[in-house]
């Protein structure tokens, strides 16, 4: 079960009342869960644990039960409520008790259909944490020499998400792919397949490449490569960029899918409006594509990819997993200037004023956009770090 459901419930009310009141505050919820009542044995095992805190007067219970959830989980306390019975009341308590001790939680409490769709949210978040948890890295080369910012600290990172960043020298990636190389689809393909031989030797879920060494090593470019991995659905990151390898990882674990690293080539702060762009895409996000040269270098191959125009969400977290960006939008239109990387996007953000983000406290240059409006479901992972 990705949900269990524990209770909290007051002596003082009459046991049959509480549980014919809990039987019909859960129907009304379209869930699929498995119901734990008062036996928190396996409490933290799932990928969601709620407490239903049924009745008022549970605040001493609970307290008396805290060392013994903190033992078994660290996740944050979802104290799930129907309002019946002064339940809301002690939930709030119990929430200002975790406050005071820098305990995160959250309180679920609302009509059926957002009860509902928010503890699917958290279900997903639960699984997130589950997927990061022992996932492996590669950086492939260290990030590119213009990248002063763009760099992870691997003890921060392993110690809040389970993840490991394994270092692979270039010199490796290079002897794999080659001397007999061409320019074309046919060189870029022998990339592809020597990055898929390092993700399967050091058992990687994903990895950032420094992908402009290829360009004088090998006289191609590794977009092509990048844009089928990211597709085959192991995350593929430019220019040897960690937090936007993080970035990708982390919104692949919550959504499934894996964004398209880019970045803004102008933004406009009064309408917020913004082209980002980049010499790649993953193949799965686009419609149709084509190809190109890859635009600083003009050799080798470029994806010019096109996106559904619609609802994106544009996401970025630091380096250490301090701080992070995430704001909802509209992809407008999609463009083929010739004095930009290859895909360019047209997008436009729903609140204006984050527009200066980018302009004052921006996290790097690359940031990954996603389809669809994901802002709640990210903010309840990475709120809690």
């Amino acid at each position: 079960m990705n949900c269990k459901i524990y209770t909290l419930t007051s002596e003082l009310h009459d046991e049959r009342a509480v549980n014919k009141s809990t039987q019909e505050f859960l129907q009304r919820l379209n869930l699929d869960f498995d119901f734990k009542g008062s036996d928190y044995d396996d409490y933290g095992t799932a990928p969601l644990s709620l407490i239903y805190v049924r009745t008022g007067g549970t605040e001493g219970i609970f307290n008396r039960l805290l060392p013994l959830l903190l033992q078994k989980s660290a996740q944050p306390f979802y104290l799930l409520t129907s309002g019946q019975s002064n339940s809301l009341a002690a939930s709030m308590e119990i929430l200002s008790f975790l406050r005071q001790r820098n305990l995160d939680g959250e309180i679920i409490h609302g009509s059926p259909e957002y009860v509902t769709r928010r503890i699917g949210e958290l279900q997903k978040v639960g699984e997130a944490r589950k997927l990061l948890n022992g996932c492996r890295l590669g950086i492939i080369g260290q990030p590119s020499d213009w990248l002063i910012s763009s760099h992870a600290a691997p003890q921060v990172v392993r110690e809040k998400v389970g993840i490991e960043l394994v270092e692979i020298d270039m010199s490796e990636l290079l002897e794999t792919v080659g001397q007999d190389v061409d320019g074309g689809e046919a060189g870029a393909m022998k990339i592809y397949e020597a990055l898929k031989l390092i993700v399967s030797r050091y058992n990687l879920q994903g990895f950032t490449l420094r992908c402009f060494d290829l360009l004088s090593a090998v006289r191609n470019t590794g977009c092509l490569a990048l844009a089928k991995l990211n597709s085959e659905g192991i995350v593929a990151g430019c220019e040897g960029d960690v937090p936007a390898m993080l970035t990708m990882k982390i919104a692949q674990a919550l959504t499934g899918i894996i964004g398209f690293q880019a970045n803004p080539a102008s933004i406009d702060v009064e309408t917020g409006q913004m082209v980002f762009a980049h010499c790649t895409i993953p193949l799965s996000l686009v419609e149709r594509y084509e190809f190109d040269t890859h635009f600083e270098s003009g050799i080798g191959i470029g994806i010019r990819g096109y996106m559904k125009e619609g609802p994106v969400t544009v996401f970025k977290v630091s380096g250490d997993l301090s701080r992070h960006f995430v704001s909802q939008g509209w992809l407008i239109r999609n463009e083929a200037k010739p004095d930009l990387c290859r895909t360019q996007q047209v997008i436009r953000l729903d609140d204006a004023s984050q527009a200066a983000y980018f302009l004052t406290r921006p996290i790097g240059n690359h940031h990954i956009i996603l389809p669809g409006h994901l802002k709640s479901l990210i903010e309840s992972l990475v709120g809690n770090w």
